[in-house]
Formats: structure tokens, C-alpha cells, sequence
């Protein structure tokens, strides 16, 4: 590397933000990434470690100490070109990316890692700011027609891929903007939109013709999944109108908590609150919007779609809000000699979190409590690990004030229509059934139909939905023209 000694003289650097009090008053971005300097000592802390594990720990295998090398040494056209052989979308990965690459970093083993999603989300600002970032059209037309179904990170990637390699992509996307759950699901302080249009201005230079408002399929009756499509085409039309179909929808079905007092109003999945805000917040209308003004909020579930509830919650403007995890605290501070270089469990504190938040840890909630119709507040008991089960711990009951429920409790599968109207197996856990071969991992029990993403792996971060999406289009693409130069 170029700073040999890199590791042993300069400390981890964090990107700030902007103070607590300020960013509450809007839905805009708040992370004051790293200045060129202060990314070229990151990536001088980068060390000759002889074996990458960084690499592995990626799900797109990005080639890490190359581009930290190339920042160090000032080239970051050549850094982005690195960056982009295997990520198509770096700026949504180095905002909601957990980083799982900074895990399984050798220098994290005895200290700090390197911090190589700032690293990473430097190179890819900084791109776009010099116009590196253009769109790249295919050498050839191979005249055949792909359908790629739903329009999140797996559904963009493919869909970029399959154009690049001359084919003519159509993506269907039931609601009415490009994005999928990075558009209705991630609020604008996390990562705004704007970084999806611009990416959707370079796909469609490249060819990709986008169909929103259009669902495939039918749609079950009752569901609280958003669904603002304006118009329906059939499985049977797709298969017919196409040389290839690659089903790429979330995961959007939320995980229920069926208690009493369930049917009361006020109790919402946070995927009904959270496409919503991000809708009015681009000048949309929402009737009868979810609103945690003036509320106690209590948020059940403590992953990042909760926290996410948190933090809208405060923006609103709610009187309090509480955080409930099923699961004991975890500890502070992993044991990384026996973690390393896997995904360690720890207490991870979210910037939202910071914002105002009550964490309730090993809590499980028993029933919701009405008054005429209306949530006003729930029962629940703490519980513990007994014999591998989770138990109630006798004389822990509680009662919490409620005039909001947000239930982010994670997903369970994608809608079963869509897969149901191409006739696709389904797994134990509803998901695509498909081959777990990387190389023939992709292709469904149907002719011609493939599945990627959450709808073939169930609920994953988006940089597991790139990786999906970037090998479901090498397979289409060997499925299509019996041989591939796309890369895995």
C-alpha cells in the first residue's frame, strides 16, 4: 500500500453531522462526509494484510484496498472505475450500507477498521461533482426483451446490467417513482432521492424504459403493502411480449403481532408511515397521512426500519418515543477473537436514536389497550432466555402510554400474487424457490422466468440486492445468448 505504516499513525476518522437540534427541523441529509484530505489518510490506514477480508465481508466483493490505495495516491478516476466494476450504485451503499466490509477489516482485529464506507461514499460524491459518472451504452443490440419486475436496488442493477449488455430492458414498478423500498422505504434523511433520478437519467440514456404506475398480477384484497399502480399487465403478457422475465420485488410483507387489541386504530406497520412521508416530502398526496405530532409514540421492533420510525417520529414532532426489542441488550462491545471477521452482535446506537429515543430492551408486548376505538396504550412483560426459549419473567408487567403503534418487526416475504400469477414455487418462507448455485441460482421452475433479491432471498440489506441483481442479469444474459462477458 502506499502508506506502509499507514495503520500504525493515523486514527479512524468518523464523518460528522450536523447538530441534533438543526437537523430535526427537515427530511434533508445530515452526514458531513470526509473531506479529500481526511479520506486520503483513511485510506492510508489501509494495510498490506496479504488477505483482504474486507473483500469476502463484502456482498459485492468490492475491491476495497485498491481503491483506498488509489485515494491515498490522489487518483479518484481510477478509484470510481474500481468502484464500480462491482457496485453500480456506491452512493446508496455508502449511506444505508451497515458496512459489513469494516467488520471483517484486518486492522479491526486489535483496533479501529479502516472507515471504508466514508472512504467509499468520498470517491462516489466526488465523482458525480467532476462528471465521471456517465451513462456507458452497449457496443451491440442483441434484439431480445427483458422484463425486470419491481424497480428497488436488485431490479435497478439487473436492469442496468442487461442494458449494457445490448438487450432492451423494460422495468415495471407498481408504485408511481423508480426505487422500490430505497424510494418508500429509507427516509430522506438517510439518503435523499435525488441520488435515485440521477441514476435512473443515466439508465435510461443507456436504454432501460421504466413502466411505473403498473402492477403484474393481481393484488390481494386488504393488503397494507403500498400499491399505487394506475394500471395492471398479466404474467401471461410479460411471457409473451419477452425473451426473459427476472422478478426482483422486496420483500414488503411485514411481520403482524397478533395481540389483543390489534384491530385498534393507531396501530400501523411502519411500512405504511414511512412510504408516505417520503411521498408528501416530494410535493405528493396522501389522504388521511400517519402523523406522530404531539404523540407517544411507541415504536415495537429495534432494527434499522424502527429506528427509522424513530426518527420521522421526531421530526413530526412526538411528545416521546420508545424503541421495544424482543432480544436481551447486547453487549457494547463485541468479543472479536471469537467474532472476527463475521458480522459481530453489539449494541449499535443509530443516529435517530441520538435524536430522542427510549430504548426498551428484552420487552414483549402482550395487549394493545383501547379507548373508543382508539390505541391509548399496551401491556407488556419482560421476558428472558430459559432452556433456548424465550420466557416471561414473573412480576415484570408494565403499562406504557401509546396514541401511536409503529410494528417494525422486520418482513416475511414478498406478496405472493406477483410470484403466484407466473406460477412460481415458493420456498418454506414464501420466497422465490430458485436454484443456490451462484452460476444457476437464479432461474425459477417457469420457462424463462428468473427471481432475484428479497423476492428470491427474503428480507437483506441493499448491498446483498446489488450483488443479487448484478448475477441475476449474468445468468439471463448466458440464458439469452448461451455465453456472458457481464461480470459476477
Amino acid at each position: 500500500m502506499g502508506k506502509v505504516t499507514g495503520f500504525l499513525e493515523f486514527e479512524r476518522l468518523e464523518e460528522g453531522y450536523e447538530p441534533v437540534e438543526k437537523r430535526l427541523k427537515n427530511y434533508k441529509e445530515f452526514v458531513i462526509g470526509l473531506k479529500p484530505e481526511e479520506a486520503k489518510i483513511q485510506g492510508a490506514r489501509c494495510m498490506d494484510c496479504g488477505t483482504p477480508f474486507c473483500n469476502n465481508g463484502c456482498p459485492v466483493n468490492n475491491i476495497i484496498p485498491d481503491f483506498n490505495d488509489l485515494v491515498f495516491q490522489g487518483d479518484w478516476k481510477n478509484a470510481i472505475t474500481v468502484l464500480h466494476s462491482t457496485n453500480n450504485f456506491p452512493e446508496f451503499t455508502g449511506r444505508i450500507c451497515p458496512a459489513p466490509c469494516e467488520a471483517a477489516c484486518v486492522v479491526n482485529v486489535n483496533g479501529d477498521a479502516v472507515g471504508i464506507k466514508s472512504i467509499e461514499h468520498a470517491i462516489i460524491d466526488r465523482a458525480w461533482e467532476e462528471g465521471w459518472v456517465v451513462p456507458q451504452l452497449p457496443k451491440v443490440k442483441t434484439g431480445k426483451k427483458v422484463a425486470v419486475v419491481g424497480s428497488g436496488p436488485a431490479g435497478m442493477a439487473a436492469a442496468q446490467q442487461l442494458a449494457r449488455a445490448g438487450h432492451d430492458v423494460t422495468l415495471f414498478e407498481k408504485n408511481d417513482r423508480v426505487g422500490g423500498l430505497l424510494r418508500y422505504g429509507i427516509p430522506d434523511f438517510k439518503m435523499e432521492k435525488t441520488h435515485i433520478d440521477r441514476r435512473v437519467k443515466q439508465m435510461e440514456a443507456e436504454g432501460v424504459v421504466f413502466r411505473t404506475n403498473t402492477l403484474v398480477g393481481e393484488w390481494p384484497k386488504g393488503s397494507k403493502v403500498t400499491n399505487w399502480a394506475k394500471e395492471t399487465v398479466s404474467a401471461a403478457q410479460l411471457k409473451a411480449e419477452f425473451d426473459a422475465v427476472l422478478l426482483t420485488g422486496g420483500s414488503e410483507q411485514s411481520r403482524d403481532l397478533p395481540v389483543p387489541g390489534r384491530e385498534l386504530s393507531g396501530i400501523h406497520f411502519a411500512m405504511e408511515l414511512l412510504p408516505q412521508q417520503n411521498k408528501v416530502n416530494h410535493g405528493g398526496k396522501v389522504k388521511d397521512p400517519i402523523r406522530a405530532d404531539g404523540k407517544h409514540v411507541i415504536v415495537i421492533g429495534g432494527g434499522d426500519t424502527g429506528s427509522d420510525c424513530v426518527g420521522t417520529s421526531n421530526r413530526h414532532g412526538a411528545a416521546s418515543v420508545t424503541q421495544f426489542e424482543v432480544m436481551p441488550q447486547p453487549p457494547e462491545q463485541e468479543n472479536k477473537p471469537l467474532v472476527w471477521p463475521y458480522w459481530p452482535m453489539k449494541l449499535r446506537t443509530s443516529s435517530s436514536h441520538e435524536e430522542g429515543c427510549v430504548r426498551e430492551f428484552a420487552i414483549s408486548t402482550k395487549e394493545f389497550i383501547g379507548k373508543d376505538g382508539k390505541v391509548v396504550g399496551l401491556k407488556t412483560v419482560h421476558i428472558e432466555f430459559k432452556d433456548g426459549k424465550l420466557v416471561e419473567i414473573p412480576g415484570t408487567e408494565k403499562e406504557y402510554k401509546a396514541d401511536l403503534v409503529l410494528l417494525a418487526m422486520g418482513f416475511v416475504n414478498p406478496v405472493a400474487t406477483v410470484l403466484d400469477a407466473f406460477g412460481v414455487a415458493k420456498d418454506g418462507r414464501g420466497n422465490a424457490k430458485a436454484g443456490t448455485d451462484e452460476d444457476t441460482g437464479y432461474k425459477t421452475n417457469v420457462d424463462k422466468v428468473f427471481a432475484a433479491g428479497d423476492m428470491r432471498r427474503g428480507q437483506s440489506l441493499v448491498v446483498w440486492a446489488i450483488r443479487e441483481g448484478r448475477q441475476a442479469a449474468r445468468e439471463v444474459d448466458q440464458f439469452l445468448m448461451g455465453t456472458t462477458t457481464l461480470p459476477r
